[in-house]
């Protein structure tokens, strides 16, 4: 399986981390051919993240946490939904914000590939889930895993914008390096938690922002 992994992001990884994330595919294989149809997303879609966005164009990086835990709706990138789909509260409150941020209409649907392919790299820190069990292959491996890639991401020269949106993600913000990437934080955008500095955040036009300053090019949410 971690032969879905494009090769260039794989070769980011240590000799150490490497061994590490081979024995993780073995773990997560086993569960896939043991219940094909109870572990999402689809396997050919674990990786969708990385091989929608190659490492050279990341210029944002949105932090979820693990894959919706219902069938046909997780396609590998976080917060994203499958186009027939329903939209998920979260990310029809995330949409919400972008309408109110930059103007940007409500989409007609949840699929966020076009994102991934101008470089925002959609990254659960869990990328398999059981089905009706959310966080259920937490603890597993993937945190280790993620971690590695956001460390590797940390360490390049050019600038990205992180938008760190809610508590789990915020915990991240030791691996990155400060000092040349741009930090957001905004609560989750779940119900629970998005009247809570979500809304109002403005993080799609900071982000730009961040972009223009740095002579890359925006991107068109």
């Amino acid at each position: 399986m971690y032969n879905l992994l494009h090769k260039e992001w794989f070769d980011v990884l240590d000799d150490e981390m490497k061994v590490y994330f081979k024995g993780l595919c073995e773990t997560i294989e086993a569960r896939y051919q043991a219940n094909p149809l109870e572990i999402f997303p689809p396997k050919n879609q674990v990786f969708s993240a990385f091989n929608l966005t190659a490492k050279e164009n990341v210029k944002v990086v949105i932090l979820g946490q693990d894959p919706y835990p219902t069938e046909s709706v997780a396609n590998g990138l976080c917060f994203s939904v499958h186009p027939t789909a329903s939209i998920p509260k979260s990310l029809r409150n995330i949409f919400h914000e972008l309408k109110n941020d930059i103007g940007k209409e409500i989409p007609l649907n949840g699929d966020l590939s076009a994102w991934a392919k101008q470089g925002v790299l959609l990254l659960n820190t869990i990328l398999t889930v059981e089905k009706g069990k959310p966080d259920s292959h937490a603890r597993i491996g993937w945190e280790q895993f993620t971690d590695a890639i956001i460390q590797v991401l940390a360490s390049q020269d050019n600038p990205i914008a992180f938008m760190l949106w809610g508590a789990k993600a915020q915990q991240k913000i030791p691996l990155i390096e400060q000092s040349n990437h741009l930090i957001l934080k905004a609560p989750h955008p779940s119900p629970l938690s998005v009247y809570r500095g979500f809304l109002g955040s403005k993080h799609f036009s900071k982000a730009n922002d961040f972009l223009i300053l740095n002579k890359q090019k925006p991107i068109s949410w």
